[in-house]
């Protein structure tokens, strides 16, 4: 599969670690992963932004190596935040799991499903 991050020179620049775009060609898989949530596989809800963030991206991973594929296919990421005090949280935590990848990215302050929950993510992965 050929990736390109792309970031135009004549638009705002990505702030953050993601890319504006990424064209993707000749690729094999294309992996919809739902909105992941910060529960456990034993619906445990960890205590904290920073705990929640980390079950999010656990699951997420799970999701990516049961379609055997893995962080590095992510091209494509949506994070819902409950609240704009977790905005830079939420940045440690996916540089924390990304590293230096830097896929296409939403973030929304959105109502979510659960009030107890402070974050959802979904991907889309390519391979």
């Amino acid at each position: 599969m050929k990736r390109d991050d792309i970031n135009a020179s004549d638009a705002p620049q990505s702030r953050g670690g993601y890319s504006q775009a990424v064209r993707l060609e000749d690729f094999q898989q294309l992996l919809f992963v739902s909105g992941q949530v910060p529960l456990s596989a034993e619906d445990v809800l960890p205590e904290g932004f920073e705990a929640q963030a980390r079950q999010v991206w656990a699951n997420i991973d799970a999701q990516l190596r049961a379609a055997g594929m893995s962080k590095a296919d992510i091209v494509k990421v949506t994070v819902l935040l409950a609240d704009r005090q977790y905005a830079m949280a939420n940045r440690a935590a996916r540089a924390e799991y990304l590293g230096t990848l830097a896929p296409a990215m939403t973030v929304a302050i959105a109502g979510i499903f659960d009030a107890g929950w402070l974050l959802e993510i979904d991907v889309i992965a390519a391979r």
